[in-house]
């Protein structure tokens, strides 16, 4: 098996998946401002992509261009028959990697038995973590501290560490925390020594309340032997969370990140089946720190298409 993870520099940097969010177009815009080590997919159910027509729907989250790699498609369930099928399939497609999701909380997602919901079925989550690996990709997780509570984070991880797997990020809150309370650093210690303890060669990417780089390298410091940083909703704060570049006056400005994405939009809409209402949750990420900028922003909010958005910014 060809093991990209074990190639990558130390601290890694992942674009954490987001639904609705990180999908071809915006990954790209992300590569220009400043781009990680590796690229997740937006999450995609195993359940759907087991049918013709669901594997058609899916089509889109799973779109990548050569210039993305090393990308990982993430994918939940909770069918290990389903699971192996669609590793196969992905392995076809190109991907590098396979990472389960069995840290999702959202309640439609967990009462189906996927996401953490996965938590409380550990059998299952066993059993699609062995089925995902007959493909013969590397297969990783992403997954939280426990279900209701912090106290269950030593059994559930024990579990994981003992699959074999090549990375497993930690989403440092439980499900029930969501995203209510501050992620629980103070417990990596802890984490990075029961891996040592069960999985030496198993990768620790810590997720969750991670600002930029310069944070997570604090965070690197502070904590050795955290393998792999990955950040997710501070992208929506800084587009640039991943520059290594220390002088920011050469630096494609703001406005012109957001006209790529109009245009990469665009290109990668060639049937007419993206709605453009989606597009208007990434405007805050661009048009912020300058005089006018809620004006500019109410503006945009009520464009109907991309050329609308063009001749405002003009």
């Amino acid at each position: 098996m060809d093991n990209f993870w074990a190639n990558l520099p130390k601290p890694f940097f992942i674009l954490a998946p987001m639904e609705a969010v990180t999908d071809v177009v915006f990954r790209h815009v992300v590569i220009q401002a400043g781009a990680p080590d590796v690229f997740f997919t937006e999450f995609t159910s195993t359940a759907a992509f087991f049918s013709d027509q669901g594997r058609h729907s899916t089509n889109s989250r799973l779109e990548f261009t050569d210039d993305e790699q090393p990308i990982v498609a993430q994918i939940w369930g909770n069918d290990p028959e389903k699971f192996e099928f669609m590793a196969r399939e992905l392995k076809k497609r190109g991907f590098v990697g396979i990472d389960i999701n069995m840290g999702c909380p959202a309640g439609d997602i967990v009462k189906t038995g996927g996401g953490s919901g996965m938590i409380r079925t550990p059998e299952t989550a066993i059993q699609a973590i062995q089925a995902t690996k007959k493909a013969g990709l590397p297969v990783s997780v992403k997954t939280r501290l426990g279900y209701s509570s912090t106290s269950e984070w030593k059994e559930w991880l024990t579990i994981l560490l003992k699959q074999d797997i090549v990375n497993l990020t930690i989403h440092l809150r439980t499900r029930k925390e969501m995203s209510k309370v501050d992620a629980h650093f103070e417990m990596i210690p802890d984490i990075l020594k029961l891996r040592d303890e069960i999985a030496p060669h198993t990768l620790i990417t810590i997720n969750g309340d991670i600002r930029d780089r310069t944070h997570a390298l604090e965070l690197v410091k502070k904590y050795p032997g955290i393998d792999g940083i990955m950040i997710g909703r501070g992208i929506f704060h800084d587009i640039r969370a991943f520059d290594t570049s220390t002088d920011v006056s050469n630096s494609i400005s703001n406005i012109e990140l957001l006209k790529l994405h109009l245009n990469l939009f665009d290109q990668h809409n060639t049937d007419d089946k993206r709605p453009f209402d989606p597009l208007k949750r990434f405007f805050k990420i661009y048009v912020k720190g300058f005089d006018g900028a809620a004006e500019l922003r109410d503006q945009l909010m009520h464009c109907k298409t991309t050329d609308e958005v063009r001749k405002i910014l003009g």
